[in-house]
């Protein structure tokens, strides 16, 4: 089973722009950025510890359209923008993945990857992803290689301490999806990538969580007409505010935000 919620993809016209607007109105900032110069996209990203939210734009539209990550991306923008996907992080991708695939996993086979930094910095992964990739679609896996660019101890110790402008640290806490047939939702994800089994949500509405490490993923089977595609929410750690105080809860970029102390 996967470790823990690695990053969340939203699709956007232009991430600068959209970085902009995520710390003006949410206090979130973005502090790295990219390119996937083979995939035909490029990004920045909102550091949320070793998680983290990849604003991810299109570079070149037809390199994008051909590519794994490009399409879910594509689609998303097509459609105005907002959540395209998400990855799930392993430690252990290689020995995973064949589990998976005697369980009747789709996934590839583990390919490499990696992302130009501005400074020249290469980050490198390692990954697996099924055929089709998307809004309603399990995550694909990914292992970072922890001797390139961003995954040093030193570089994942400052993550851990940097400090958003809302008021501290922020974590990841919960990503949160619809389903329009749960059953077959959760299955797909127990097969594919392993998360799961899915029991009843405390936030009630027929929802169902799974535990991936420290995250939850929640389905919820109906949402009213309008409601975003994705929730994300987040935790404002060494908040001097009392532990579940409401610091946002609004809409933006085609996702619900709800950042909380905690």
């Amino acid at each position: 089973m996967p470790d823990s919620i690695d990053h969340v993809l939203i699709a956007c016209a232009d991430p600068d722009v959209a970085a902009e607007a995520v710390e003006a109105q949410l206090g979130l900032r973005a502090t790295g950025s990219g390119r996937h110069a083979a995939l035909g996209t490029f990004n920045r990203l909102i550091w949320l510890g070793n998680s983290f939210i990849e604003l991810i734009g299109i570079e070149a539209r037809k390199l994008a359209e051909a590519s794994w990550v490009g399409r879910p991306v594509v689609q998303a923008a097509d459609a105005g923008g907002g959540f395209a996907t998400w990855a799930a992080a392993t430690q252990r991708i290689r020995a995973e993945v064949p589990e998976l695939l005697t369980q009747g996993s789709d996934l590839s086979e583990p390919i490499p990857g990696e992302r130009i930094r501005p400074d020249g910095r290469i980050v490198r992964w390692t990954l697996a992803a099924a055929p089709v990739l998307g809004v309603f679609e399990p995550p694909f896996l990914i292992e970072h290689d922890l001797d390139a660019a961003e995954w040093s101890p030193a570089e994942q110790a400052e993550r851990a301490a940097e400090r958003h402008p809302i008021g501290g640290p922020v974590r990841f806490e919960t990503l949160e999806l619809p389903a329009p047939d749960l059953p077959q939702v959760t299955r797909r994800y127990l097969r594919t990538v392993g998360i799961g089994p899915f029991r009843p949500s405390l936030a009630g509405r027929g929802a169902r969580d799974a535990t991936v490490g420290p995250h939850t993923i929640r389905f919820v089977p109906s949402l009213a007409p309008g409601w975003p595609i994705a929730s994300l929410h987040l935790r404002v750690i060494d908040s001097t505010l009392a532990p579940g105080t409401v610091l946002r809860d609004l809409d933006l970029l085609g996702c619900r935000w709800r950042i909380r102390a905690g």
